[in-house]
């Protein structure tokens, strides 16, 4: 599949530039394991040459073919589907070599074995994108959607990684940029010609531009902050006292027995994960050992593990017993082990044994029952609106936390860019302003980058993708 940029990369100021590839390698293009069809994948200057030598003779380009896959005997290793796409239209921009045979690891290795003696070399996971991605075939946006694609949650999480694959996203990072480049260039002309005395700088219409621009930046941050949550999800650690019902409650929104639940303290020693959704929204769920002093070394250890899930959560769901510990007096007696930056909840378990109805929900607190149900649909829309999330929505597009920072920072530029123009100071604050603004635009498509960058984007694809 070959994917177009609305933007091609080019050698603009802090671009992290690349020479083209000159390995050739291969990799399986479908999951390990046993399955009726299994791809290799080979991409590179070699390719011409291993298709010669595995089929005998070159397909025709973009044909599918059925041929013989030959070992360096000339005896068949299978038989199956050949296609050639000679470069730069390819998914890679390179000659390209798809082999479609049948599923079997020991088939798929023995075809990767014979492209490897021809001067082929295994892929890096990521590879065939990030060579994409540096032949201009996708932009760094598209590229990341990719791999939200095909790890997508749910439909809503697809479809809006499928938007930004095509191209959406970027083209409307795409116009941010070339709005902040008019305006720099017109701030930068009354710098060119201040001898003219043209004070271009006080033309009454360049705030309603930055004002127009700021919407813009507000608009398209809002749908970000929705695709980065449908994309990313919310992280929630679920902590306590032993003996609180963290685990019947993890139980609970998973739906099913994820978790050990007994009446012994101590029970759950080590983290436990769960990925669910909330109407879309992924929601990643740790349950962790029950907070409390002493303990044998394995269930200190896996307190340890408890503080550092908390440190990396997005959130605590603080759990008490609502009818032993009615005043929360456990959470005020912890509340110096939990992150300070981190927010937490405290939500009331086991409601369902009070003598009286519980109390009503507040922002403060939530009461539930994990062993019932009760309070769980309360507890679900108290996630949603802590994390921001207003549900699936036509025309979310995918993005993730460093695009929406970006973003962020990008529109702090232009907003000091706007209140330097508006106290009429040094035009070339302004101009600077607007190009650290252009620079963090441009960490959104890879235009402006770096190795490490790449490196740690790549790294999370599959291998053969």
């Amino acid at each position: 599949m070959e994917h177009q940029p609305p933007h091609r990369r080019a050698g603009r100021e802090g671009t992290a530039l690349t020479t083209p590839a000159t390995e050739t390698i291969v990799a399986a293009a479908t999951p390990p394991g046993r399955g009726a069809i299994g791809v290799v994948r080979i991409s590179g200057p070699l390719v011409p040459q291993v298709a010669l030598a595995l089929l005998g003779a070159m397909p025709a380009p973009r044909s599918a073919e059925l041929r013989r896959f030959r070992d360096a005997a000339g005896a068949a290793i299978d038989s199956g589907i050949a296609l050639y796409f000679p470069g730069p239209h390819s998914y890679t921009g390179e000659p390209l070599l798809e082999l479609q045979g049948h599923g079997g690891p020991v088939v798929l290795e023995l075809l990767i074995a014979r492209a490897l003696a021809l001067g082929c070399r295994r892929a890096r996971a990521g590879e065939f994108t990030e060579r994409a991605f540096l032949n201009g075939k996708l932009d760094l946006a598209q590229a990341e959607a990719v791999i939200d694609l095909i790890d997508a949650a749910s439909t809503a999480g697809a479809r809006a990684a499928l938007r930004s694959l095509q191209g959406e996203f970027s083209e409307r990072v795409q116009a941010l940029v070339e709005a902040v480049t008019t305006l720099r260039a017109y701030v930068e002309a009354a710098i060119d010609f201040a001898e003219e005395e043209i004070d271009l700088l006080s033309e009454q219409g360049l705030a309603g531009r930055c004002a127009e621009l700021d919407a813009r930046f507000a608009a398209l941050l809002a749908t970000s902050r929705q695709g980065r949550l449908l994309t990313e999800g919310l992280t929630v650690v679920i902590a306590g006292r032993p003996n609180a019902g963290k685990s019947t409650l993890l139980n609970r929104l998973a739906g099913y027995e994820a978790a050990i639940v007994s009446d012994q303290p101590g029970t759950t020693r080590d983290l436990l994960r769960e990925r669910i959704l909330i109407d879309g929204m992924p929601l990643h769920v740790i349950d962790t050992a029950g907070l409390r002093r002493g303990g044998d070394a394995i269930e200190e250890e896996g307190m340890r593990r408890a503080h550092a899930a908390m440190a990396a959560a997005d959130r605590v769901l603080f759990l008490v017993d609502a009818l032993a510990d009615p005043t929360a007096a456990s959470l005020a007696d912890l509340r110096q082990q939990l992150p300070p930056a981190i927010p937490v909840t405290l939500v009331y378990n086991k409601c369902d044994l009070l003598p009286a109805p519980a109390p009503a929900d507040t922002e403060a607190a939530i009461h539930i029952s994990a062993a019932t149900g009760a309070g769980l649909g309360a507890l679900r829309v108290h996630l949603k609106q802590v994390a921001g999330y207003a549900g699936a929505q036509a025309g979310t597009l995918s993005a993730r936390a460093r695009h929406v920072e970006a973003l962020e920072a990008a529109r702090a530029h232009v907003a000091m860019a706007a209140r330097e123009l508006q106290q009429r100071r040094a035009p070339e604050i302004v101009a600077e302003e607007l190009r650290q603004a252009q620079r963090q635009l441009g960490l959104i498509s890879g235009e402006v980058t770096a190795d490490d960058l790449l490196g740690r984007i790549f790294a999370e694809f599959c291998i053969g993708k």
